[in-house]
């Protein structure tokens, strides 16, 4: 467990989509010389940027990110081999004197880490509903404390700015090239790809199928995505120890009070935050 071994320091933000969550991380980043791992079912995928609101090749380049863009389309992968791959990268991060900042609105896999899930054995089968989920008997044991030295950031937008970031980001999708984006992830992998029943992708198979419109597509990815919205905010609002901001300007107001900040000597040469 946890508890057993010196813990290196990790921020956590989560959120619903469209939240801030990403920019958030970036601010952060470069405010204490960190690295960003994305804790996201979806940016896992390769070749899925534009459904997936994946950062950006220029994002990308100011500051490292770590679990994107791993595996392919047809390949499986679950919250077991994220936590595997997650770990690692954590502590290869600080080692190199940086901060690690894990960003990411796949609950589970956030939980995975901050809770240090023990699964039974590396899962051969997967939930025929949500295949990247494990099924339940296979989570052996989690702690009931979280992860130490974490600061755990959650960004809580009102539901109407919400919902308005929504339905403009899912129109500025389809204006960057979303519908050929899936068409070419379709003709390649097939639709019975797990990744291809994520939101924003399995609402085209109807519409390329001639029996729906583009508005109407666009309608459905927009409804899913609320949807989707809601059954994150469910799920991070169980966990009582989030610290939840409206705002990044917030919850950088509060990561620059962080109580475990209080006990660190400060900045090294590269400006990193260290112990």
């Amino acid at each position: 467990m946890y508890r057993k071994h010196k813990i290196t320091p990790l921020v956590v933000i989560v959120g619903e989509t469209a939240s801030g969550k990403s920019a958030l991380a970036l601010d952060i980043a470069e405010r204490y010389n960190g690295e960003i791992i994305c804790a996201d079912s979806r940016t896992v995928y390769k070749g899925m940027d534009i459904g997936t609101a994946k950062s950006s090749k220029a994002e990308q380049e100011r500051i490292p990110h770590h679990l994107i863009d791993i595996i392919n389309p047809n390949e499986p992968f679950n919250v077991a081999s994220f936590q595997t791959q997650a770990k690692k990268v954590i502590e290869e991060i600080s080692q190199r004197g940086k901060l690690p900042i894990m960003v990411g609105g796949t609950g589970l896999y956030v939980d995975s880490i901050l809770f240090d899930y023990g699964f039974t054995q590396e899962p051969k089968e997967y939930d025929e509903v949500n295949p990247r989920h494990l099924r339940p008997g296979q989570v052996a044991k989690k702690s009931a404390l979280p992860r130490p030295n974490t600061l755990i950031l959650g960004l809580s937008v009102p539901k109407e700015i919400l919902e308005e970031r929504i339905t403009k980001r899912v129109e500025a999708m389809i204006e960057s090239g979303l519908e050929q984006e899936v068409r070419a992830l379709a003709d390649k992998y097939g639709w019975q790809a797990e990744a291809m029943t994520g939101v924003g992708y399995r609402e085209w198979q109807e519409y390329f199928a001639g029996n729906q419109t583009l508005e109407q597509t666009k309608e459905l990815i927009i409804i899913h995505t609320r949807q989707y919205a809601k059954r994150q905010r469910s799920w991070f609002k169980r966990n009582g120890y989030i610290h939840w901001s409206e705002t990044a300007s917030e919850a950088l107001a509060f990561a620059e009070n962080w109580p475990i900040e209080k006990r660190k000597k400060g900045k090294n040469k590269t400006g990193s935050i260290v112990p």
